[in-house]
């Protein structure tokens, strides 16, 4: 900013304005190497995508003869052929979208039930509940996976989506209670007592009162267990040896198995899997900014 003085042709009295200064002027140090910084780090986030998209659209010959680094000689997509005649892509998308849409809509409803119950119903050993509920998400799924498996034998669920879904529903379902737990336990007294003198019973308070509150914190949980379990590969890789079942991830898994490896064709079905999840993100952006900055705005 820098400041002249001018005289009025009108009045004659001289007037002191207030010039805004060149853009490297007004920039300060500070916020040029905090952006700088950020957009170093966006880029470093970013360069495994940009890579995969690179090699997505090269030919074997092109990624054999100038490597991974280099700018496609040509846009081929013969590499993203290749993917969808090995795979059926639309029958493992579809199995991804059913596991992960019930998994995150089940999985919240579940935690919502039982948060209510051990955080504003105040059970009997609520101490003791949490405490097993928190145990329950640190055991590796290595350590679960044959009883797991064995159930799943048993109940005729193997090979099926439905092993999955409720393997999961129930995992999700304890880290969210542990989680929504934690957040009842704080929930203002004095609108549960307004509701109670008007009459409503503790369902309609559920409903009507604790939900509408904590509805950016239940989309955020929502977000995330659609992307958790979207990204698993353990668990079903072992329980879905079907390829009717399969999910995204197994499918680009089995490029590594079943045939040769093509570095182009992987390219393209990890471009292939991550699109959904980068569309249902932007989709889903606002939803999460909003339900991770609605405490702080509280």
């Amino acid at each position: 900013m820098r400041d002249s003085v001018t005289k009025d042709p009108l009045s004659g009295v001289k007037v002191q304005k207030r010039e805004r200064g060149t853009l490297w002027e007004r920039v300060k140090p500070g916020s040029l190497l905090m952006l700088i910084a950020t957009c170093a780090g966006a880029l470093l986030v970013l360069s495994p995508f940009l890579l995969v998209v690179l090699n997505a659209f090269k030919s074997p010959a092109d990624y054999s003869t100038r490597g991974p680094l280099a700018l496609p000689a040509k846009f081929d997509l013969g590499p993203l052929q290749s993917y969808l005649d090995i795979i059926d892509f639309p029958k493992a998308l579809t199995n991804s979208i059913v596991i992960s849409v019930v998994v995150a809509v089940v999985g919240v409803l579940i935690s919502v039930l039982a948060a209510y119950a051990i955080g504003i119903g105040r059970i009997k050993m609520r101490t003791g509940v949490l405490a097993v509920l928190l145990l329950g998400t640190m055991i590796p799924q290595e350590a679960l996976i044959y009883p797991l498996f064995y159930i799943a034998q048993a109940t005729g669920t193997l090979n099926t989506i439905w092993s999955v879904i409720i393997i999961f529903i129930v995992l999700q379902g304890a880290f969210g209670t542990y989680l929504l737990a934690g957040v009842l336990g704080t929930f203002p007294r004095e609108l549960l007592e307004a509701a109670r003198v008007d009459g409503a019973s503790r369902w309609r308070i559920l409903w009507t009162v604790v939900v509408p509150v904590i509805r950016p914190t239940l989309a955020v949980l929502m977000v995330f267990f659609f992307i958790w379990t979207w990204n698993e590969f353990y668990i079903p890789v072992v329980l879905l040896n079907s390829q009717d079942a399969q999910t995204i991830p197994i499918a680009l898994a089995t490029l590594r198995g079943q045939y040769t490896v093509d570095m182009t064709v992987v390219n393209a079905g990890s471009f292939l899997s991550l699109l959904p999840t980068i569309v249902f993100f932007l989709i889903f952006q606002k939803t999460l900014s909003n339900g991770v900055t609605a405490g702080a705005v509280k």
